[in-house]
């Protein structure tokens, strides 16, 4: 990726203030932190044996370079298999010495302002008992832990399934990215909140279904928490003895395409699982896409503040590359003209790295719907990487709500009522011009269609 600067605004300068803080809790070899170090690979080499051969967790790619986070045992076997590589820990880590805690006066609990799962839980709960004419709480499935994977449904006849566009926002397929599961729920949050007081938000629930599932991920978020900041995946006992899946890469189109968009070795970051779908987690959303006629979806992640649209399997344009790129310039221009942030955009196979199994292509593939990877801020790990500040969630929250607001608008405006049987094909297959109209003229009516048959 083409980087002008490193806090993504324009006009700033190169700034290398490393502000990374692993929570109030005692630094030790439990935690896993000092048995890892972060690594970078000139990004033109062919690394295919590489995450192939090691467990390697790719973080950024920053010019030239690309990053990954690996145990210390294995520094010595890449050297011999005839990489070369620099150690970069000391750029984003603080000397912290074993023992030594670190105090931050946050809200409350080790993960402060950030939701765990129960405190996610009861928000849920609680705007489901405020806002009961337009909110409805299902339970998608649950994790191998035994949490419910909820999803929160907003529109005005919040009981019945309408023959109206749906959209969804999903955060929180990877643990340690905490940020992402705020953002969905801070949108759903305000488009109730402003039902009543704002036209256009009135407008949009009541013409579209809207479907906010903050958390995939539950059982890592909560190991994320208690134990290792840096967990990404889900918390699946392997056949190795190693744990975790990498959900975003258990998705059933292009799964194992090969070894680099995602990994065999179960020790792996980016361990794609045994089969496509084998956790309870990616079952339950391949579930509820197959009961719901979606019409778009945004799955959020962190970290490099950018937008990303199919192919992630591999570097290849899709037939509908000019709308993913009017669709991405779109709300990245409207991200911009909040708090001035820049947010790339591109396919995610050329603007990030290959990434095989993962939501956004399984989406578009099979259901044929614009499916966007949000890469929330920072921009890299000289800035924070995983860890944002408390005072950051509101800042990008903020910035993300006119692209969720426009990608809404945009679905109503291309919206044709159709018979139930009928695939959401036709989304994509409408003239360009129409398809970034965000005002709709002359919208029919919706047809009643019964009660709700959405997972319960």
């Amino acid at each position: 990726m083409t980087r002008n600067n490193y806090n993504g605004k324009k006009g700033s300068r190169p700034i290398f203030l490393v502000v990374i803080i692993f929570l109030s809790f005692s630094y030790s070899t439990d935690n896993g932190l000092s048995d890892t170090e972060i690594i970078s690979l000139n990004k033109n080499l062919d690394l295919r044996d590489l995450a192939l051969n090691f467990p390697v967790d790719p973080l950024m790619v920053e010019g030239q370079k690309i990053y990954f986070q690996v145990e210390k045992k294995h520094l010595e076997g890449i050297r011999q298999a005839g990489y070369f590589f620099s150690l970069e820990t000391h750029r984003f880590n603080p000397q912290i010495s074993p023992g030594h805690s670190i105090k931050l006066r946050w809200q409350g609990g080790l993960n402060g302002a950030y939701h765990s799962y129960k405190e996610l839980e009861s928000e849920l709960q609680a705007l489901v008992r405020a806002y009961p004419s337009i909110t409805r709480l299902y339970i998608l499935g649950k994790s191998l832990e035994n949490r419910n994977i909820y999803a929160l449904k907003i529109s005005d006849n919040v009981s019945t399934r309408e023959n109206e566009p749906a959209i969804t926002f999903l955060g929180g397929h990877h643990a340690r990215e905490w940020i992402s599961l705020e953002i969905p729920l801070l949108i759903g949050k305000h488009l109730l909140e402003n039902y009543t007081s704002d036209d256009r938000i009135k407008f949009l629930v009541d013409s579209a279904e809207i479907w906010v599932i903050p958390l995939v991920n539950p059982d890592g978020l909560q190991y994320s928490i208690l134990n290792y900041r840096l967990w990404r995946k889900n918390r699946r006992l392997n056949y190795d003895g190693s744990y975790g899946v990498d959900l975003n890469r258990n998705y059933s189109f292009a799964w194992a395409y090969d070894s680099l968009g995602s990994s065999p070795n179960p020790s792996s970051a980016d361990y794609r699982g045994l089969e496509p779908f084998s956790e309870p987690e990616t079952r339950a959303i391949n579930n509820f896409f197959h009961n719901h006629n979606l019409a778009a979806a945004i799955s959020y992640h962190s970290f490099s503040q950018s937008i990303l649209y199919p192919w992630g399997y591999l570097d290849q344009a899709t037939e509908d590359e000019p709308l993913f790129q009017q669709l991405s310039a779109a709300m990245a221009e409207l991200i911009y003209q909040v708090n001035g942030r820049i947010y790339e955009t591109g396919r995610a196979a050329a603007a990030l790295y290959l990434t095989n199994g993962d939501f956004a292509d399984w989406a578009y593939a099979f259901f044929q719907i614009p499916a966007f990877t949000i890469e929330l801020p920072p921009l890299d790990l000289a800035q924070g990487g995983f860890v944002n500040s408390e005072a950051d969630i509101d800042e990008i929250f903020q910035e993300n709500l006119p692209p969720a607001l426009f990608l809404i608008d945009w679905v109503i405006a291309n919206y044709e009522e159709t018979i139930p049987e009928r695939p959401p094909y036709f989304y994509l297959k409408r003239e360009l011009e129409k398809r970034l109209e965000i005002i709709v003229k002359d919208r029919k009516s919706s047809g009643f269609l019964g009660k709700e048959q959405g997972v319960k």
